[in-house]
């Protein structure tokens, strides 16, 4: 069965709340409550193929294995973890060309410059002041200035439970890994005994929606949608008045991957956030901006230009496993400070994790020297 619901696609300046106009479907889940719209006898999205309906990081369901691998095991294979892990392993000596090495180390990763200078101006500073023993102290001061420069930036994303539902709204450039990242956190939330509901924002991708339906049927959550080109916040309007209308806890709205160059879609994203703040102060409750951990500096110029258009207030940095380029996250927590609520450190839903420095670090940096 297809639930409609009718409303007009908001312009600038308009509520979204005139009528007649687009249809709204809603993705049928059997344990869902019976709506209250009128019945009609076909979707409005076409269909696609299943082979198409995934993103570039991840397919739309992917198999859980059994067990819950560790950080280090994780990131063993990046880029950052192995140029480490290399310098340390043959037991180097205390010296200045030590500190260069790290350096190297660090730039290459994509640290970044100003990151990079004032963990090795500390450095030498303390080796100046022979606070050093050896390089097994200097790679525990390492580890220290590491895991304090994100720190102040590991703050998981906390929902309210008074705000019903609480509005998450995914934010970010092209092929990050937005629509998995919801389909992870749709289940991390239903574990946790929420209800949800997902909106289907990009109405852009053709096979967007559809898979975003099979992340909602996999986790049993409703997905509110429209045809494709459909006004995306006309969709979020629509979804929150229909998550409101049920009590659910929490409302995800997915949106289309957009360039920062791009100012027209940039601004769209503007509106999506607006249309939004129509049903009440503070909503939605959290922008989410997902960061492909593979871009490296790059992110920080993303960041800047969402950052300039919406409020930011978390983010989520994916495909840290493996990639030469993870180094960003300290760029961003010095640039920024804004939260990183996860780090995705796999394809599985259990490898999107809730950031946490200290056990990012250590799986950088080898435990003592020749590990």
């Amino acid at each position: 069965m297809v639930n409609w619901f009718w409303r007009k696609k908001p312009t600038d300046g308009e509520t979204a709340t005139d009528t007649p106009a687009q249809p709204v479907v809603e993705a049928p889940v059997t344990s869902a409550a019976p709506s209250a719209a009128v019945d009609a006898p076909a979707p409005v999205a076409a269909p696609v193929s299943p082979a198409t309906a995934k993103d570039d990081y991840a397919d739309a369901a992917p198999a859980a294995a059994p067990g819950k691998t560790g950080w280090r095991e994780r990131l063993k294979g990046s880029g950052m973890a192995r140029s480490l892990g290399g310098l340390f392993s043959r037991n180097p000596k205390l010296d200045e060309d030590l500190l260069e090495e790290i350096e190297t180390a660090l730039l290459t990763a994509d640290v970044g410059v100003k990151a990079t200078t004032a963990l090795i101006d500390d450095l030498r500073a303390r080796m100046g002041r022979r606070e050093f023993a050896d390089a097994n102290a200097l790679l525990a001061a390492l580890r220290e200035d590491l895991v304090a420069l994100l720190r102040p930036v590991a703050q998981p994303l906390l929902i309210d439970g008074t705000a019903k539902p609480f509005v998450i709204v995914t934010i970010g450039v092209n092929g990050v890994g937005k629509t998995t990242t919801i389909g992870k956190l749709a289940r991390k939330f239903r574990d946790d005994g929420r209800s949800l509901m997902l909106a289907a924002g990009d109405t852009f991708r053709a096979a967007a929606v559809a898979q975003l339906q099979a992340w909602g049927e996999r986790n049993n959550v409703q997905v509110i949608a429209q045809g494709q080109d459909a006004d995306a916040a006309a969709v979020a309007f629509d979804a929150y008045s229909s998550a409101k209308s049920r009590g659910t806890d929490v409302l995800i709205a997915d949106t289309a991957g957009r360039l920062h160059t791009q100012v027209g879609l940039m601004d769209e994203l503007g509106k999506i956030v607006r249309v939004l703040g129509k049903h009440g102060a503070g909503i939605p409750h959290e922008i989410l901006m997902v960061i492909d951990g593979t871009t490296g500096q790059n992110a920080i110029s993303q960041v800047r230009a969402f950052s300039a258009k919406v409020p930011v207030s978390g983010l989520v940095v994916t495909k840290l496993d493996g990639t030469a380029k993870g180094g960003v996250v300290f760029a961003l927590a010095r640039e920024f400070g804004i939260p990183i609520r996860y780090a995705g450190i796999g394809e599985r839903p259990e490898d999107l994790r809730v950031f946490d420095p200290e056990a990012f670090v250590d799986a950088l940096l080898p435990a003592s020297l020749g590990q």
